[in-house]
């Protein structure tokens, strides 16, 4: 199982996310990309990613079934290489 699912994620303090029928726009404005999150559950996953200790939690909270986590993994590895989320330090873990 991807270990993204045990850290700790937020949502990129220069993306805002648009809702959307489909899901969500998500826009960053350093790099004006615009990307599609296509899924509603996935725009609840990533909203829910701050206030959420892990991104388990954040999915469990979302109501994602456990059998779809790892696709969840995979399209988080994605927002995260595009910089729509990034890596949130938890108290007390190294700087």
């Amino acid at each position: 199982m991807d270990t993204i699912l045990d850290e700790a994620w937020e949502l990129s303090r220069v993306v805002a996310l648009r809702p959307e029928p489909f899901g969500a726009l998500a826009y960053h404005f350093d790099n004006r990309r615009l990307i599609f999150l296509k899924r509603p559950e996935l725009v609840e996953v990533v909203r829910g990613l701050g206030a959420a200790p892990d991104v388990r939690t954040a999915l469990t909270r979302a109501g994602v079934p456990a059998g779809q986590w790892a696709a969840y993994a995979r399209a988080l590895r994605g927002l995260a290489d595009a910089d729509v989320i990034r890596h949130r330090e938890t108290p007390g873990e190294a700087r």
